[in-house]
């Protein structure tokens, strides 16, 4: 396998910086590696693979011999670079919402539908971390019980909204506890000891955002474009993971003994769910961690086709930036980039 020129947009970033975290921990194959950025962090440099590497600032000339470029600073930037990107020959994996909805633009979980890489013409996208977690979690369900409806709700970690979110968390909570005003800057209600609606605008069908976004994506993921999906998203005082209850119902009585052994073997999912210890999957154990923890399954009392189940992943990861450089290896290991 040869290497390979890569390119990191938005590399100051929580999902840049984890993506560049990834492709080193992973020994992703790269001869050269541009981090790119705003001009404010420009000059300024990061650390890979033993050296200081220093960050450019984001161009329309930033791609030339670029091979493989990941996009995670926003889908405004997205929308503004990734032609020229394409136009000098990189195949753009983009973890924004700039593309995800476009028809000739393959929506990609490796485990899930990887096969679907090989339809791109330039761009990649990474799906809504919540999305991720929530397919991850039932896709190997579907292969055995199809699915009929789907009610889900999130409970998504400050971290989501970016560092400056997660820094108001742990400083509000430090002011709650010091009896001092809280600092309020990224939410518009306070978050630390609350929890509130995702904070994305309301469309007119009543669903914010975030809620369409995992209802539409999860529906093109799945190849399943009529599913009907409920979903509502929660913001929760936690720093990193989302987690998501989900309520499955089949065209059949769903056996837990085999959804928790498809579970089990599906790759980049573990279970927990220990009813002993009243031990189910929890944030706090699957931050900076690759897996998407599903458990707490059982029976849906008032639907003998229904059943339970939680899930927690990291959104920085695998809703993220692992599921991108995943996407990278699948091409690369598949010949869908060719030298």
């Amino acid at each position: 396998m040869r290497d390979y020129n890569v390119a990191v947009v938005g590399a100051t970033g929580a999902v840049g910086s984890e993506t560049v975290r990834m492709l080193d921990m992973r020994n992703f194959p790269i001869r050269s590696i541009k981090l790119l950025a705003s001009g404010r962090s420009a000059g300024k440099t990061m650390p890979f693979r033993g050296r200081d590497v220093v960050i450019e600032e984001l161009k329309e000339t930033s791609f030339e011999g670029v091979e493989i470029a990941f996009f995670g600073a926003g889908s405004g930037v997205s929308k503004q670079f990734a032609a020229h990107a394409v136009k000098a020959g990189a195949l753009i994996i983009d973890k924004t919402s700039a593309f995800r909805m476009l028809a000739d633009v393959p929506l990609v979980i490796p485990e899930i539908n990887g096969t679907e890489i090989a339809r791109h013409k330039g761009i990649v996208s990474s799906p809504n971390c919540v999305a991720v977690v929530l397919t991850m979690a039932i896709y190997p369900i579907l292969k055995r019980y199809p699915i009929k409806r789907l009610v889900v709700s999130s409970y998504q970690a400050t971290s989501g909204a970016g560092a400056k979110a997660a820094r108001e968390l742990l400083n509000q909570t430090k002011a709650f506890l010091a009896g001092e005003p809280l600092p309020r800057e990224v939410f518009k209600h306070q978050i630390a000891f609350n929890l509130f609606s995702h904070d994305s605008p309301i469309y007119d069908n009543g669903y914010n955002d975030e809620e369409n976004k995992v209802i539409e994506e999860t529906r093109k993921i799945l190849s399943l474009p009529e599913l009907p999906i409920a979903v509502t998203c929660v913001r929760v005082p936690i720093v990193r993971a989302h987690s998501v209850s989900i309520n499955y119902e089949s065209d059949r009585p769903v056996d837990l003994d085999e959804v928790r052994a498809l579970l089990g073997a599906a790759n980049g999912v573990k279970v927990v769910d220990d009813r002993v210890n009243n031990h189910f999957p929890m944030p706090i154990e699957c931050s900076e961690k690759d897996e998407v923890l599903v458990g707490r399954l059982r029976t849906d009392l008032s639907n003998p086709n229904g059943i339970e189940l939680f899930a927690s992943g990291d959104q920085l990861l695998k809703g993220a930036a692992l599921n991108a450089v995943q996407i990278a290896e699948y091409a690369v290991g598949n010949g869908i980039i060719k030298g």
